[in-house]
């Protein structure tokens, strides 16, 4: 297997996670990036693993890379590393986790946050209407990959106690008691939250956490692209769609991430499923711009709770 070391001075920076160890797999781009990014600015070598490389896009055909997150987290004052996974082939998650090992000898800090499947979402089709390969698939990107990532990459966990695992997701397990428009889409994302729930009974007699995180309205790269807007511009998009309002930066799940896996009290979200917003309220971090916006309880508010308010009050 291919694999890409990012260069750069390994631990330039001290930090809370100053000798730990994290993988995030699904790190090319987006929540996975920013994820990456924080917790090597903490100051934790991180592996950043995902199948868009400089020679090889994934079906998703974006052109963001995981070498580019790699010298991003080694520029952040950590210390990135890039090795090209296909997280559906065991085969591959066990050379990376051997990899691991054998450099490290640790793993901290497990992030899964493989997706990849928007591009096969079929919103308001009925189940037996929508292109079923399309839809199995979709389950593979996000259920499979994670159990496939937790068999291999657990057993080097635990070996130490204080261990992490982060299920990323898209909605909290309240959220997502509205119903996604499309059955097997509801499915892909309800899935991690209940893997969380189950692991964190399997890792609590190892002294391991494993828990549930969302972003709310995420300004990924994606996201931005298809409004037309960028990362300095992206309130010109409110005007259309006026619940973006409340949308935050890649940043901020980051932040969130770097927050719990710095927390000697982490335990205390075991089998939790919770947002980043949730998170910032206890932590105190900010978003990117200083702000700290809770989507989730803007959406059960406002969006479904039909509640009259100012965005502002919700950032």
């Amino acid at each position: 297997m291919e694999t890409s070391r990012a260069t750069g001075t390994a631990g330039a920076q001290a930090g809370p996670l100053a000798g730990k160890v994290a993988l995030v797999a699904g790190a090319t781009r987006g929540a996975g990036r920013a994820m990456a990014v924080e917790l090597g600015r903490a100051g934790a070598v991180v592996y950043a693993s995902g199948r868009t490389t400089r020679e090889h896009r994934s079906e998703v055909g974006r052109s963001e890379t995981i070498e580019e997150t790699a010298e991003l987290v080694t520029a952040a004052g950590g210390t990135g590393i890039a090795v090209p996974t296909d997280h559906l082939d065991p085969a591959q998650v066990d050379a990376l986790v051997e990899r691991i090992d054998r450099e490290q000898g640790r793993l901290d800090v497990l992030v899964n946050d493989v997706w990849g499947g928007d591009h096969l979402i079929e919103f308001g089709t009925k189940f037996w209407e929508t292109d079923l390969d399309k839809g199995l698939r979709m389950l593979r990107l996000s259920m499979e990959t994670h159990a496939i990532t937790s068999h291999r990459a657990l057993p080097l966990l635990i070996r130490r106690p204080g261990g992490l695992v982060l299920e990323i997701t898209d909605g909290t397990e309240e959220s997502n008691r509205t119903y996604r428009e499309n059955l097997l889409f509801d499915l892909a994302k309800y899935g991690p939250i209940r893997m969380a729930f189950g692991l964190a009974h399997e890792l609590k007699e190892y002294g391991g956490t494993a828990l549930a995180l969302t972003p709310g309205y995420l300004r990924s790269e994606a996201m931005l692209e298809h409004y037309g807007v960028t990362e300095e511009t992206w309130r010109d998009a409110v005007a259309e769609v006026p619940h973006f309002a409340i949308a935050e930066s890649p940043v901020f799940i980051g932040r969130a991430a770097a927050a719990v896996a710095a927390d000697p009290d982490k335990a205390r979200w075991n089998g939790r499923s919770v947002s980043s917003g949730e998170l910032a309220r206890v932590y105190g971090f900010t978003d990117a711009d200083g702000s700290r916006p809770d989507c989730w309880r803007y959406f059960e508010d406002v969006v479904f709770g039909g509640k009259e308010a100012n965005v502002e009050d919700y950032r």
